[in-house]
């Protein structure tokens, strides 16, 4: 036994270039409302990331079932754009469950998005049957929209 326990997961969070356009996509067209915007105190920033003179603003939104939240740094100036592919160790993505993923893949291309192959039927693991799309913006943020089979649900676990 590790001494502590995990009391559930608090959120995940994305570096972005300009947070009110991010904010715009994902409470405007999917729907998650905004439930905190604010300005970190940079010093407090510097000591919880380690970077120095770390300016950062921060967005929270709510997902079904799950918060994200959107941090832009205005600070330090030789901050670097990450092109990291799906198959780069350290790449990230968020998952999620549509009703209609040609629409979510519309709705995302209208929006800067751009679609990373083509929207397959998944045959295996806990998706099999779900249609799955990879989309992603100019800042490297990656959608993946997952479509259950009608009336099979929405493929969560737990």
């Amino acid at each position: 036994m590790s001494g502590f326990r995990v009391l559930g997961t608090n959120h995940t969070s994305f570096t972005v270039s300009d947070i009110d356009r991010t904010l715009v996509f994902f409470r405007d067209v999917l729907g998650f409302p905004a439930t905190a915007k604010l300005v970190r105190d940079p010093e407090m920033a510097a000591a919880v990331t380690g970077v120095a003179g770390a300016g950062i603003t921060v967005v929270f939104v709510d997902a079904p079932g799950h918060r994200i939240e959107f941090v832009e740094y205005d600070n330090p100036p030789d901050r670097t754009k990450v092109a990291a592919r799906p198959c780069d160790t350290g790449f990230t993505h968020i998952a999620l469950d549509v009703d209609d993923i040609e629409a979510a893949m519309a709705a995302a291309a209208a929006h800067g998005f751009r679609a990373d192959g083509a929207i397959q039927t998944s045959d295996k693991g806990p998706n099999a049957g779900r249609r799955i799309a990879y989309t992603t913006n100019g800042d490297g943020l990656t959608i993946e929209f997952i479509q259950p089979q009608p009336g099979g649900g929405s493929g969560r676990h737990g």
